[in-house]
C-alpha cells in the first residue's frame, strides 16, 4: 500500500511526479545559491515548485532554529538530536507533504541525511538515528538527493566571507566539519543513485548544469 506522504503521480505527460529534491553540503557550500536559481528555472518553465528550508520552514520550525543556531550557550547533544526531530516532523506534516499531495516539486534545504551526517558527528549510531528520523519524517524519503561537496576549509571559510559571524555550528572545529564531510559520503554508498554528489568547487554555472541535469533526469519523463 503506498503511503499518503508517497509522490503522487502527476497529469502532466512530462513530469513523472511530484519530486521531492533534498539539497545537502556542509556549511559554505552553496545550497542556497543553488536552489534559489533551480527555482527560478523550473517555474519559468511552468512547473508547480516550492522552495523551503530545514530548520525553520513552520512557525514551531523559526524558534527552533534559532534555538540551535543563535542559542547563547551551545545546547546538549542530546537536545540539539531532538530539536532538529521535531522540525522535521512539523516540516513533512504542514509544508512537504501537502505540497507532495498536489503534484508539487519540492527543493528542500536539508532533510534527514544531513542529521544523520551532522548528529552522526556528534557521536551518535547512525543506525538509531536513521530508524529516528524516519520516524520524525513518516518514513518520507527524497525521489533525489543533490549533495554539495567542498572542502570544511574552504566551505567555512565563504560562511565567514558571506555572514561576518559563524553561528552555532559553524563555529565547530574543522575536525568536527571534516566528520560531517565523511558522514555525507558515507550516505551516498547507502542511497545509491538517488544520492548525486556534486563538486562544490566548481563554478557556479557548472554546478548549476549539473544539478539541472539531474534534476529533469529523475523527475521528468524523456520523451516530448
Amino acid at each position: 500500500m503506498m503511503s499518503s506522504l508517497e509522490p503522487k503521480k502527476s497529469n502532466t505527460s512530462k513530469q513523472r511526479n511530484s519530486c521531492f529534491i533534498t539539497f545537502e553540503g556542509g556549511d559554505g557550500a552553496g545550497k542556497t545559491t543553488l536552489i534559489d536559481r533551480l527555482f527560478s528555472t523550473l517555474s519559468e518553465r511552468g512547473q508547480p515548485v516550492i522552495k523551503t528550508r530545514a530548520p525553520g520552514a513552520t512557525a514551531a520550525g523559526v524558534k527552533i532554529r534559532e534555538l540551535l543556531l543563535h542559542s547563547n550557550e551551545p545546547l546538549a547533544p542530546l537536545s540539539e538530536l531532538f530539536l532538529f526531530l521535531a522540525d522535521r516532523s512539523e516540516h513533512v506534516e504542514k509544508v512537504i507533504a501537502p505540497a507532495l499531495s498536489c503534484g508539487k516539486i519540492v527543493l528542500c534545504d536539508r532533510f534527514n541525511d544531513s542529521t544523520i551526517a551532522y548528529q552522526g558527528a556528534r557521536g551518535f549510531d547512525v543506525d538509531k538515528l536513521e530508524g529516528l528520523c524516519a520516524f520524525a519524517s513518516s518514513g518520507l524519503e527524497p525521489t533525489l538527493t543533490l549533495y554539495l561537496d567542498i572542502d570544511p576549509k574552504i566551505g567555512l571559510k565563504r560562511c565567514t566571507a558571506e555572514n561576518g559571524q559563524a553561528d552555532q555550528i559553524e563555529s565547530e572545529d574543522l575536525s568536527f566539519h571534516q566528520k560531517i564531510r565523511s558522514g555525507f559520503l558515507d550516505r551516498q554508498k547507502k542511497r545509491g543513485a538517488s544520492f548525486q554528489i556534486i563538486d562544490a568547487s566548481q563554478s557556479i554555472e557548472t554546478v548549476y548544469q549539473e544539478a539541472l541535469k539531474s534534476i529533469d533526469a529523475h523527475c521528468f519523463a524523456t520523451q516530448p
